[in-house]
């Protein structure tokens, strides 16, 4: 990833493509990356840090609260305030240790689980790995346990306004098995990445930004690991914490959603939604490697790999989001003009002090070893209908009656 943010943005985008739709297009040609921005104090910030693995359980207090247990089970990194059900109310003043390297972070984020299928029916949890990247300070997310890393991009001082407590928010569909229709072709905010190489080979561009490597669905090829990527809007109402769909609340610029460029969030935020928000991005590393022996895949070579939803496809990919930085704490990192894991004026902790952070299972199922079945085994849709979004980003000048939020600066 270090070679990836040298060349954010550099990448093409890609469509949705998938099983039965093509795959994505093949370059026309090799992109030539930008150089690095300048974080320099001033400037745009990207904190990028690693959370360790809080718990695994079958519960979501976002979309199922209070059930215990809840349809599929997820991965959640953050901070012990976690439950099956949580108030909107201040989390970090309900925490008492988080497993961030920013101990100043208490939210919580949470994410399907990956699992193989092989020959015979049985399923087995894929181990996640840490990051490859290095930066001055991170002493985290490089040997992080499970968990994943979270990056947090502002454009710039006084540019984006931080989340306030109790906000949450969701990004995509347990239920897809096909690429989303919509306004959107979301290719560029939720993929997986398929390391060619070992050592992370392969890894060029920024996430969702590389055809060659980047796909919305699951890889059907065998790779060295596997990277899920996953991106939140960047506009608020700002005014409502959360939404029915917990979607609603929050929406993408009129030019269409930001790729990851470590540098901008949004250029114009729609009237109904005029407060730009931090860009979130999720980042998971699937250790697949351990299952590439021809012998354990289908007989047909097909895709075995299942995301804990009981998708095959790949395209139910999801993510959870409840705010919970104490105090202050994150509107000061996005003013930092800073890199990484150790910004001025945040606070961070050791790995030791991550790693002792943890909640307990409240459902308790067994999910390690060789399983029969998924935990809960999941109900699959009925109808899994193709579809595709077919509306692309227009030009970034705001239609008449729209304006460019906070001063109209261009990122």
């Amino acid at each position: 990833m270090l070679g990836a943010l040298a060349q954010a943005g550099g990448g093409p985008g890609h469509g949705g493509g998938g099983p039965g739709h093509g795959g994505p297009p093949k370059p026309s040609a090799t992109p030539t990356p930008p150089p690095l921005p300048s974080y320099n104090g001033t400037g745009p910030t990207m904190l990028r840090f690693g959370c360790h693995q809080l718990v695994v359980d079958r519960i979501d207090p976002l979309v199922n609260p209070g059930a215990i247990p809840s349809p599929h089970q997820h991965q959640i990194v953050g901070g012990d305030a976690f439950n099956a059900s949580m108030p909107y109310s201040d989390i970090s003043s309900l925490s008492g240790c988080t497993t961030c390297s920013y101990s100043d972070d208490f939210s919580n984020y949470w994410t399907s689980n990956l699992y193989f299928q092989a020959r015979n029916g049985s399923y087995k949890r894929v181990k996640q790995l840490p990051s490859r990247v290095f930066f001055p300070g991170d002493n985290a997310s490089v040997v992080t346990q499970g968990g994943l890393i979270a990056y947090y991009v502002s454009p710039g001082q006084n540019m984006v306004k931080a989340f306030q407590p109790g906000f949450r928010m969701f990004f995509g569909d347990p239920t897809l098995r096909s690429p989303p229709a919509g306004k959107w072709d979301l290719g560029n905010q939720t993929c997986f990445r398929c390391y060619t190489g070992p050592d992370f080979g392969g890894d060029e561009f920024a996430p969702c930004q590389d055809p060659r490597v980047d796909t919305m669905y699951l890889p059907n090829k065998k790779c060295y690991g596997i990277r899920s990527n996953i991106l939140f809007p960047t506009c608020w109402d700002g005014v409502s914490l959360d939404s029915a769909d917990h979607k609603s609340h929050v929406a993408y610029p009129l030019e269409g959603p930001h790729v990851f460029d470590a540098i901008g969030t949004a250029k114009y935020c729609p009237r109904s939604h005029p407060v730009k928000i931090p860009q979130v991005m999720l980042e998971i590393v699937w250790d697949t490697a351990e299952f590439n022996d021809p012998a354990l895949w289908p007989e047909d070579g097909s895709q075995p790999f299942v995301l804990s939803t009981g998708d095959h496809t790949g395209y139910s990919q999801h993510a959870d989001y409840v705010f919970g930085w104490k105090g202050d704490a994150l509107q000061v990192g996005m003013e930092a003009g800073c890199l990484g894991a150790a910004c001025p004026g945040m606070k961070t902790q050791s790995l030791e002090k991550g790693t002792e952070c943890s909640v307990r299972e409240l459902v308790g199922e067994n999910y390690s070893g060789w399983l029969s079945t998924l935990p809960g085994n999941p109900k699959q849709p009925p109808v899994t209908t193709p579809t595709s979004s077919t509306k692309k980003p227009h030009p970034t000048k705001p239609p008449k009656g729209d304006y460019p939020s906070h001063g109209g600066h261009h990122w």
